[in-house]
């Protein structure tokens, strides 16, 4: 019989967490007179008594380790819970926010998509600002855990191809995942604390550095101003391309450049491939702004900006790229669909699993061309088994097969196909804005119905879970054991 308690101990514990995290923009909003602050004081004691209820209710199920299939569970299950209790300040702070709303809001937060229904930003009050970006914050340093320790396990994507890059200790889940978020969080927080002194430097107030450095480096999106980006100058636009190129990379590099050797950072093909792609597209979408704009340096920051923010899947906006022209409108439609790279804050496909899928694609051209010689797919210098191309070829036929399926859900709820279209692939590959007037760089998504805000919080949570994650919850055969 499957044995729930480790996975409500853990869930549990990180909701009494969640909690306690509610006190950080209490005392701010105390420090600057806000009223909002028994909000945060009303969340913080219900969330930690909910949690910590449940974490001594299944404390004596603790093993020492998780089965698969309490992984999987334990994995959905998080990400389920702390947005819904992460929404607790929308709905009883000064937004009032329905329930559909705050916790689209929370979803998008703690899963980094950084699509919002809020409007009015810059006059919300700021603790509730700060609550945004925490769970931005929050949502990045997790999803890098569960890249990392989570998926490699559980073979989902192409993943396993990663297990050595870690620390394999299969069926030890949990003290596998303390050890490397201990490692990780020292240079998440290091990040972090970089990029606000940068920005304050730059001449962003000390609030607005500390909340858009939260939302950079775990590149969510969220920012202070309806406006987003387009509030700040030059100088924190140029330092954000930095920092979301530095959060896009694989933090195990990170942890190894610390340890004193760069070379698996400098020499990792997804890094190159990612920085390459990067380059290609913003002298693609350079060079097209130029043929209707004076050779400047704002158009060149524009595009280099927004490219950034969305190959990131950042989803900050510094100008309405919808005006831009029918090109780059499409341009920026499939860079959404790229990503960042395996183990990082980045979110969509990936830069890894192309260069797989082109592998394979390579080998079979070549096996045509010699029917008989053999050709492996080979990355980084290494062959790559048939069950790492099983599963990434899966992941792309899934989330097709799902960008497709969510479409038209959302097409059947009233919204037009580039609405529909556009908000599938924001939400399941969370970047944050779509396309059009409406959920474009310079809309949000208050104005879509209730049916259509819970298919798109459905796609972001699939979405950040690599969408097996949560499929194979569905079928019978998992719950048979």
């Amino acid at each position: 019989m499957l044995d729930l308690r480790p996975v409500g101990y853990v869930i549990g514990l990180l909701v009494a967490v969640l909690g306690a995290t509610m006190l950080i923009p209490m005392g701010i909003d105390l420090v600057v007179g806000s009223p909002d602050w028994i909000v945060f004081l009303q969340s913080a004691v219900i969330t930690m008594l909910v949690g910590g209820s449940v974490a001594l209710a299944t404390s004596n199920g603790v093993g020492q380790g998780l089965t698969i299939q309490q992984t999987f569970i334990l994995t959905t299950g998080v990400w389920v819970a702390l947005p819904l209790f992460g929404a607790l300040p929308f709905v009883l702070g000064d937004v009032d926010a329905r329930g559909v709303d705050a916790f689209f809001e929370a979803m998008s937060g703690l899963t980094t998509t950084g699509a919002t229904v809020l409007s009015g930003l810059d006059t919300l009050p700021e603790g509730l600002l700060f609550w945004r970006g925490l769970l931005q914050w929050f949502g990045g340093i997790g999803i890098i855990v569960v890249a990392m320790v989570f998926l490699p396990e559980l073979r989902i994507g192409g993943m396993q191809i990663f297990r050595s890059e870690g620390f394999d200790t299969f069926g030890k889940i949990l003290p596998r995942a303390t050890e490397i978020s201990s490692r990780i969080s020292v240079i998440y927080f290091s990040l972090t604390v970089v990029c606000a002194v940068v920005y304050y430097a730059l001449g962003m107030s000390a609030f607005d550095a500390a909340t858009h450095a939260m939302t950079t480096i775990a590149t969510g999106g969220y920012a202070n101003y309806d406006s987003s980006f387009g509030a700040f100058g030059a100088g924190p636009e140029y330092a954000a391309v930095a920092f979301m190129l530095l959060a896009a990379l694989p933090f195990v590099r990170y942890v190894q450049l610390v340890a004193g050797t760069a070379r698996p950072l400098l020499n990792d093909p997804q890094v190159r491939v990612f920085f390459g792609t990067a380059v290609v597209l913003v002298l693609l979408l350079s060079s097209w702004q130029f043929l209707f704009d004076a050779i400047e340096e704002e158009v060149f920051r524009k595009v280099l900006f927004n490219v950034t923010s969305i190959l990131t899947g950042t989803g900050y906006a510094s100008t309405d790229y919808m005006h831009w022209g029918s090109f780059p409108v499409v341009m920026f439609f499939f860079i959404g669909l790229i990503g960042g790279c395996a183990g990082s804050t980045a979110c969509s496909i990936k830069i890894f699993r192309y260069q797989l899928l082109f592998a394979s694609i390579k080998a079979q051209i070549q096996s045509i061309h010699s029917p008989h010689g053999v050709f492996t797919p080979r990355y980084a210098g290494r062959r790559v088994g048939e069950d790492v191309l099983s599963s990434v070829m899966g992941f792309f036929v899934l989330f097709v097969v799902s960008l497709g399926l969510i479409s038209v859900l959302l097409g059947m709820t009233g919204l037009d196909f580039i609405t529909s279209v556009s908000g599938a692939a924001a939400a399941l590959a969370n970047i944050g804005p779509g396309l059009g007037s409406e959920i474009g760089p310079a809309g949000n998504y208050a104005g879509l119905n209730d049916t259509a805000k819970w298919i798109l919080i459905a796609a972001m949570l699939i979405g950040r879970l690599e969408l097996l994650v949560v499929y194979v919850l569905f079928t019978l055969k998992f719950w048979r054991g």
